[in-house]
């Protein structure tokens, strides 16, 4: 199901409060509004000298330690029960 764009910021925003707490939240935004940040730019120069299995450690490192704590079902569990 594909949110609208109110429940995207509101869900953003709950992660970034979550994550910094309200003021560094607010200072977040401020700090992304002021700056001419290019996320796509930012994503090229981050990945650009790593190689694919650098970049699936990194991967598998946070998906460990940030566990899944939504509703939604896992595709990943899913297409384990499909197959």
């Amino acid at each position: 199901m594909m949110s609208n764009a109110v429940e995207i910021m509101d869900t953003g925003f709950a992660c970034l409060v979550e994550k910094l707490g309200v003021v560094n939240a607010e200072r977040f935004i401020a700090m992304i509004k002021r700056e001419s940040f290019d996320y796509t730019i930012w994503r090229k120069e981050y990945f650009k000298n790593m190689n694919m299995e650098e970049i699936r450690e990194e991967a598998a490192a946070y998906d460990e330690s940030h566990p899944f704590k939504g509703k939604a079902v896992r595709l990943q569990n899913l297409l384990y029960d499909i197959f």
